[in-house]
């Protein structure tokens, strides 16, 4: 069989082969982990707001089976589990209206631009390595600004919701979206500036994330550098702008997913739902997707640019490479492992990472209360950016003379 399969391998052009192994990396990161996440991250959203209002929340999810003719309907007692199943069926079977007085095109493109984030998973590894393949769909030079400039498209499908709309309530939405995502794009932008400083210096001039991860994998954390060269003082004086970056990049994500407290486009108090307020069916659900999916995706950067991304001191990359320490201790045990079951320990460490970030959103959400707009706008230009600046500024200063 294993002859068989090789063979088969071996008679495959180069160029198909890229392809073909692209297409199955973006099918399990896409259909396999993200939207099966997405949708129990809502279900996880709800279980946690309702232990932190003493309530008891999505607790058990049942199959009407009475409606096909069975005795008793089948009941799911496992705290809840069955919800994301049945939320996608009620949008799937829900009635999809349009309005007479949309402007119709845009209204239909609107919830598709939504989806956006997920093409930002394309240069994000998710993992080391895989039978010899790296866990990154597009490991190109330029993946930060690629992040950013796919990311930067999520505001046109709010602004076009909201105009497309025709309605007071949604247009509101589409121009505080417009104001707060320009905003927070800068200091978000400008907060990552010291950890290119740093990578370029470490890296030769590159700046792929895959070069950042395996950086962090073999010295330390950038917020935690506990091993390797991250002993030294120079990594610690570093600590200093990358905790400031860090602060000011968690809070302009924050603001970048329409999360509380910053949810002024569609905050329910003021603009009924607004961007969305017509939407319903799977419109709604897409928009709904693509706040859970710009959640994950802002999650896995933040995992990947400040917690090292798939790596766990203890646990080697997929080649059975750990950091030295370890290895003069661990090596035995290291080589006795298969070298893909260590690719998919750091799989399963980079979501669980992610995970916890997005628990850190829900916990946010239904702890502190909605700013005004004044002052969202007043965070984002009087302080997050200037920090941002001078931060860029400190940093030159720690490098200029840790290489003098």
């Amino acid at each position: 069989m294993t002859d068989l399969f090789l063979s088969i391998y071996n008679s495959i052009p180069p160029e198909l082969l890229l392809i073909l192994i692209a297409a199955a990396k973006a099918f399990f990161i896409i259909f396999l982990v993200v939207l099966p996440m997405v949708s129990y991250t809502v279900y996880a959203e709800r279980r946690v707001s309702a232990a932190m209002q003493d309530r008891v929340g999505p607790n058990r999810t049942g199959f009407p089976l009475t409606l096909l003719g069975f005795k008793k309907d089948l009941q799911l007692y496992l705290g809840g589990l069955g919800q994301p199943i049945a939320d996608a069926m009620k949008f799937i079977l829900k009635e999809d209206f349009t309005p007479a007085y949309v402007k119709k095109f845009w209204f239909w493109v609107a919830p598709c631009l939504a989806m956006m984030p997920l093409v930002t998973l394309a240069f994000i590894p998710f993992g080391s390595t895989l039978f010899g393949e790296k866990m990154v769909i597009s490991d190109i030079n330029v993946g930060l600004l690629g992040v950013f400039a796919i990311t930067s498209l999520g505001v046109y499908a709010i602004v076009l919701a909201g105009w497309a709309s025709n309605s007071k309530y949604p247009f509101l939405g589409g121009i505080r979206s417009t104001s707060q995502m320009i905003s927070y794009e800068l200091s978000m932008g400008l907060s990552l500036i010291p950890i290119l400083m740093l990578l370029g210096g470490l890296t030769g001039g590159s700046s792929k994330l895959s070069d950042l991860v395996n950086l962090q994998a073999d010295h330390g954390w950038l917020l935690l550098p506990l091993w390797g060269n991250g002993l030294s003082l120079e990594r610690w004086l570093m600590l200093i702008p990358l905790g400031i970056s860090f602060v000011v990049f968690t809070i302009s994500i924050f603001a970048e997913t329409n999360r509380l407290p910053f949810d002024m486009p569609e905050s329910e108090t003021e603009l009924v739902a607004g961007y969305h307020t017509e939407y319903s069916s799977m419109k709604f659900a897409l928009f709904f997707l693509g706040e859970y999916t710009a959640m994950i995706v802002g999650s896995s950067m933040i995992v990947v640019f400040f917690f090292g991304g798939w790596s766990l001191p203890f646990i080697p990359n997929g080649s059975g490479t750990a950091p030295a320490f370890f290895q003069s201790m661990f090596g035995g045990l290291y080589a006795m492992v298969p070298n893909w079951i260590w690719g998919l320990a750091n799989i399963t460490v980079f979501f669980a990472k992610v995970a916890v970030v997005l628990f850190c959103f829900i916990w946010v959400r239904w702890t502190v209360p909605r700013f005004r707009f004044d002052q969202l706008m007043k965070l984002g230009w009087l302080y997050l950016f200037e920090i941002a600046l001078v931060n860029i500024f400190i940093t030159a200063g720690i490098l200029a003379y840790i290489h003098k």
